[in-house]
């Protein structure tokens, strides 16, 4: 005799999954560094203030160490990492040049409107060796956006300041009839080789960090970055 069907029972016909879209568009860009040859380091998303600021020559009176800026959690010793830029340092304290390396992850700012979150993620990358120039860090750039947004991509190097970057960049693309930020870069400070006991008269590097949420909004039109982490499934099955 055949069991009675259980109407009550939930259907075993479960949607799948997919890879949320700002996983997507840090797989692809870690993916297409690696190919350029760098390595993938990660580290804490508590960090000191030795690490986040001092060390990559940020000084005390900077405005992004007061309060209003970053998450401190332990009286201003310990706090939430607001870029990747710490990991870096760890690797050049552990290993001398030649270094590349990238830093994908979760950094934090007391920010939060259509297009910023107190809570968002990073791809920072470092190369140090001999001679590194910004004619290097300028055809680097040039790959990234080509590869991200097509080879008829139309680029503008704005000078810029960084503290731990000299000469300093920001990174524009142009999109229509508009200029939009995409990243910032420069040729490393010598002061942040010093501080990570490598000799600056011998090497010179290149950094740049790529926001990933900001690169995902370009790429797949989304004018609110709120709507990344809202958990609206008519949203996230676009990405599929």
């Amino acid at each position: 005799m055949t069991a009675p069907k259980d109407i009550f029972l939930p259907s075993l016909d479960r949607e799948l999954g997919s890879i949320h879209p700002i996983n997507q568009v840090k797989d692809q860009l870690t993916e297409l560094l690696k190919s350029f040859g760098f390595e993938v380091a990660e580290g804490p998303e508590v960090e000191t203030e030795e690490y986040n600021f001092d060390m990559l020559n940020i000084p005390a009176s900077h405005p992004a160490r007061e309060m209003h800026d970053t998450f401190y959690v332990d009286n201003k010793n310990k706090l939430l990492r607001t870029h990747t830029s710490p990991v870096q340092v760890r690797c050049m304290l552990k290993d001398q040049p030649p270094l590349a390396f990238i830093s994908p992850g979760k950094v934090y700012r007391k920010d939060d409107d259509s297009t910023h979150l107190p809570m968002f993620h990073q791809i920072e990358g470092l190369y140090v060796d001999e001679n590194v120039n910004f004619a290097q860090l300028k055809d680097l750039m040039y790959k990234i956006c080509h590869s991200l947004f097509g080879e008829t991509t139309k680029l503008r190097f704005r000078p810029s300041y960084f503290p731990f970057t000299e000469p300093s960049a920001e990174v524009d693309v142009l999109f229509g009839d508009k200029w939009l930020e995409i990243l910032g870069c420069g040729v490393v400070n010598p002061k942040v080789l010093e501080n990570c006991k490598i000799d600056s008269s011998k090497y010179s590097g290149l950094a740049f960090g790529l926001g990933i949420e900001r690169i995902a909004m370009l790429k797949y039109g989304v004018n609110d970055i709120r709507d990344f982490y809202k958990s609206n499934l008519d949203f996230l099955r676009q990405f599929k």
